[in-house]
């Protein structure tokens, strides 16, 4: 095949003549050409990558938005757990721990912080790094309050066992029978002393009985004093510790029949009603301290009278309102 000529009309000549052309002008128009192919080139990825994602690029997009949506959900999940939380933790302080007369769990240990400083140091430099941490840490907070919560109802279990025993060792009786006892002098609160004829707290409640009178232990215990005390103005007194946070105080005894360290039963005759020490007639002054606080004793006869009747006997104390 004969090779191809490009010619040119020379107007001098009047002649067509062939057109040489040199292989630096041939070297120049390639060049020219890959330039402005490359050019092109780099113009038309640059467009299709920031203005049309790849096809790899829109699947990790889905994917992506996938996973925002997944944390969302586990975002309001996580907020319907802590409601239901703090429904179980207002449970046990308010009502199960109640019963039990168990003191709440301290709102310091509930919500204790887990991990040192740089717990949350992996989570960051992401794009979504606020949405990690913020859900790492919810999720933290959640396991230690589950975990407080769960140490609080294995304390629960327990007092559950021990339940029995407490309802033997609470002081629920009164200490002197109903049929020897004529009427109660002095109820727990402030009154006139029958002596020094000051006003001062009175700390428990004085029955009125004849002497020789027998005194009952109002639940199961450890006496830890049987003694006469002429500093307290007590006279004879015995003195029970019960458990659970109870001890009960039984004073002006003509006389009494245990000793420190003897177990007793409830319904027990420990002494006899007396008149020794600051006092100015027969009589028993009964004491009930709850915790290392004295709390009025007719809230501690439930065990002993009829419902009229302890309502009757709660009604007629100056102090009705229980001591919290």
């Amino acid at each position: 095949m004969a090779k191809k000529h490009r010619y040119q009309f020379n107007p001098i000549s009047l002649t067509y003549e062939i057109i040489q052309v040199r292989l630096r002008d041939r070297i120049r128009k390639l060049l020219a050409f890959l330039t402005s192919g490359l050019v092109f080139s780099a113009v038309a990825v640059t467009v299709m990558f920031y203005f049309f994602p790849s096809p790899r690029e829109k699947g990790l997009k889905r994917d992506l938005a996938e996973v925002k949506l997944q944390y969302q959900i586990l975002n309001d999940r996580m907020e319907q757990m802590n409601k239901v939380l703090t429904d179980i933790e207002k449970r046990d302080d308010n009502m199960y721990r109640m019963i039990f007369e168990a003191e709440p769990v301290p709102s310091n240990i509930r919500n204790a912080g887990i991990g040192g400083v740089d717990r949350y140091a992996r989570l960051e430099g992401y794009k979504n790094s606020d949405l990690l941490i913020n859900t790492t840490k919810k999720l933290d907070k959640i396991a230690g309050r589950l975990y407080a919560q769960s140490r609080s109802f294995d304390e629960l279990y327990k007092l559950v066992k021990q339940k029995d025993k407490l309802l033997t060792n609470i002081p629920a009786i009164q200490p002197i029978s109903n049929r020897y006892l004529k009427y109660i002098s002095s109820y727990f609160g402030y009154r006139i002393h029958p002596i020094f004829k000051t006003r001062i707290f009175h700390e428990g409640l004085d029955f009125t009985a004849a002497i020789g009178t027998p005194v009952y232990a109002t639940g199961d215990g450890k006496v830890i004093e049987a003694a006469r005390d002429i500093r307290d103005g007590y006279g004879k007194k015995v003195i029970i510790d019960h458990g659970f946070g109870y001890r009960t105080v039984y004073a002006h005894l003509n006389n009494f029949n245990v000793k420190p360290g003897q177990m007793v039963k409830r319904g027990e005759t420990i002494g006899q009603v007396g008149n020794t020490g600051l006092s100015t007639g027969p009589h028993l002054h009964y004491e009930v301290n709850y915790n290392g606080r004295k709390v009025n004793p007719v809230f501690y006869f439930f065990n002993d009278m009829k419902p009229a009747d302890y309502q009757e006997l709660v009604s007629q104390s100056p102090n009705f309102e229980r001591e919290k």
